[in-house]
């Protein structure tokens, strides 16, 4: 088995206590094959100088064009055989994460250049369950967040993301090694992150625009017919009356325990 190297990319601006959290999340880990990467926009709130002293962290102070372009930067810079994306807010939902992970990919059969996992919402109190089967369908509804995918470093370095869509390029990013580069995500069915929620993307104002960037891509990597028939299958499973279920504490749990069911029959 493969001894496999990861990075782990933390990017930052003014993240106060969020930022320490992360990294102390990633530094606890069991596994110790790994770097860590805090790619710091100049911030003013000395979130930077809080963090502990260990020579595994790589801090990259300079300025970017926002979390894109900083995330790219950052991916310059990894020495890791895979790389995962926390964001400040986000931990590593246990000590072994990357112990799991390393098994996973290090074996003989281990061939793609992207795992994933599922996420743990803190704000719903919820496993969030991914899809173990990702196909076109998949990829037009809803794929795996960043948090939870480990890149292969070849890959990123081929493909980095796209700075223009400013909630979305994560995935512009996936659909692209999906539909361009052939790419076939590999689910590896244990919970990756703790998932903060509530963030930039959540807003009101970067919902809207996610809308506007969810559709900008979808179009350029589908088929006419294949938009077609996704968005007549979102509506008539009433995908918008699920997102709001999905979105509830209360009801949240239930869905995604009925949600897992269904991947699992079909698995």
């Amino acid at each position: 088995m493969k001894r496999i190297t990861f990075s782990i990319i933390v990017v930052s601006l003014n993240a106060g206590e969020k930022l320490r959290k992360t990294v102390e999340s990633i530094l606890s880990q069991s596994y110790s094959q790994f770097e860590v990467i805090v790619k710091d926009g100049m911030s003013t709130d000395g979130s930077v100088d809080r963090l502990p002293a260990d020579e595994r962290i790589r801090i990259v102070c300079q300025r970017d064009k926002g979390i894109y372009d900083a995330m790219n930067q950052a991916t310059a810079l990894a020495q890791g055989d895979y790389l995962l994306y926390l964001n400040c807010g986000d931990y590593f939902y246990h000590q072994k994460v990357l112990e799991k992970a390393g098994a996973w990919i290090g074996t003989d059969r281990a061939t793609s250049e992207i795992y994933y996992g599922d996420i743990y919402n803190r704000r719903v109190d919820t496993r969030i369950v991914s899809d173990p089967c990702i196909n076109a369908f998949t990829c037009y509804r809803n794929v795996p967040c960043h948090q939870a995918c480990f890149y292969a470093r070849e890959l990123m370095g081929r493909r980095r993301y796209n700075p223009k869509y400013r909630v979305r390029a994560d995935y512009d990013h996936f659909l692209g090694c999906y539909f361009e580069d052939g790419v076939r995500p590999v689910s590896m069915h244990f919970i990756i992150v703790s998932y903060e929620g509530g963030g930039f993307s959540e807003t009101a104002e970067n919902e809207r625009r996610s809308a506007r960037e969810h559709k900008a891509i979808t179009e350029k990597y589908m088929s006419r017919g294949q938009l077609f028939r996704f968005r007549l299958l979102m509506l008539l499973s009433m995908a918008p009356l699920r997102r709001k279920i999905a979105a509830s504490r209360r009801f949240s749990g239930i869905y995604q325990k009925v949600k897992a069911a269904i991947y699992q029959k079909r698995g």
